[in-house]
């Protein structure tokens, strides 16, 4: 059975959720690629920070990239760092030394995907990013593969669980804005400056990856058109509700016979619509195909095991290819 050497970057939440489950799921993953995933090494900056965490005999820490990018060995690198200047030079270099990429890493996608995935055509490897955008949710390879038939018209999503569970609890228990957010801070659903998730940067950066590819066109984070929650009140809340409405921060891309609209903002939406289901921080997309018509992916948008999840699964992927030879298959989805 052929082994595939990978590299962590990285060893924080999603990191972890990712070595744990290719450790209990490890012969699960063997029957179902026909390859041994190997850890080879972790790259981290403090290694004391994770002497409580056990690691194979094949793994080691280390704290130089160079030790990463010039083994021959490591096939794969798994960037989960996060971040836009460090996290893209490793990215870079793993792709110009012609290894495989999976990162988690949805601002360096929104910033420069296509210039990495053009990096990784033009080196016959593979860079692959399902745990990008919607955590456990797989929309990434179903938009590139199960509805690659479609001609898709529209998206419409709820792309960030931090501010669906805030608008959640404003709604069904009347709840200020302030006071939820310090619960959201509390719980560990938001972070202490927590900019990124209620002025809809965050889901902003999901939507440019998304619609890039539903579009094919090279689409980055400052296409889009974002607006918050941070001005959303009880009274608003409750305005909606008098007729038949929840309020959602959504993300929205349609094309149209003027062009391509690319929104992030909160909306009034029809209680009767599934979108309006959609509780706490949970996350969902509904999409439009000119042939499935309707089709809507529901999930945990975060969190350790459902994004280390969607990273296994990239992994695995890329694993089958490097064994059959048949990595850099996937062409860039714009033109």
């Amino acid at each position: 059975m052929t082994t595939i050497k990978i590299a962590l970057l990285g060893f924080g939440t999603v990191a972890q959720g990712t070595f744990n489950l290719l450790q209990d799921n490890a012969e699960l993953i063997r029957n179902r690629t026909g390859v041994n995933v190997e850890i080879s090494k972790i790259f981290v900056r403090n290694p004391n920070k994770y002497s409580h965490i056990t690691l194979p005999e094949t793994a080691q820490y280390v704290t130089d990239i160079d030790e990463v990018l010039k083994d021959d060995s490591i096939q794969m690198v798994v960037e989960l760092m996060g971040g836009t200047t460090f996290a893209k030079d490793c990215v870079e270099g793993a792709l110009k030394a012609k290894k495989n990429v999976v990162t988690a890493n949805k601002d360096l996608l929104a910033e420069s995907g296509p210039y990495l995935l053009d990096l990784a055509s033009k080196n016959g490897v593979d860079l692959r990013f399902e745990a990008s955008v919607l955590g456990g949710i797989p929309i990434i390879r179903t938009l590139y593969e199960s509805l690659a038939g479609n001609r898709i018209t529209e998206l419409i999503g709820i792309m960030n669980g931090t501010t669906n569970f805030i608008l959640t609890k404003m709604s069904e228990e009347g709840l200020s804005y302030q006071d939820v957010l310090k619960e959201a801070q509390d719980l560990g659903y938001a972070e202490a400056d927590p900019t990124a998730d209620v002025e809809g940067l965050d889901a902003a950066r999901k939507l440019a990856i998304l619609a890039s590819i539903s579009f094919n066109r090279r689409i980055f984070f400052e296409d889009v058109s974002v607006e918050g929650i941070t001005s959303i009140d009880t009274e608003d809340i409750k305005f909606g509700k008098e007729f038949g409405y929840n309020i959602k921060l959504l993300g929205i891309a349609k094309e149209t016979s003027q062009g391509l609209s690319l929104n992030v903002y909160p909306a009034f939406i029809p209680t009767t619509h599934p979108l309006a289901s959609v509780r706490g921080s949970y996350n969902a997309i509904y999409v439009k195909g000119n042939g499935i018509d309707d089709v809507m992916l529901y999930g945990r948008g975060a969190g350790s095991l459902p994004t280390g999840s969607s990273v296994v699964s990239d992994i695995m992927e890329v694993a089958k290819n490097v064994s059959y030879n048949e990595t850099g298959r996937l062409k860039p989805f714009y033109y």
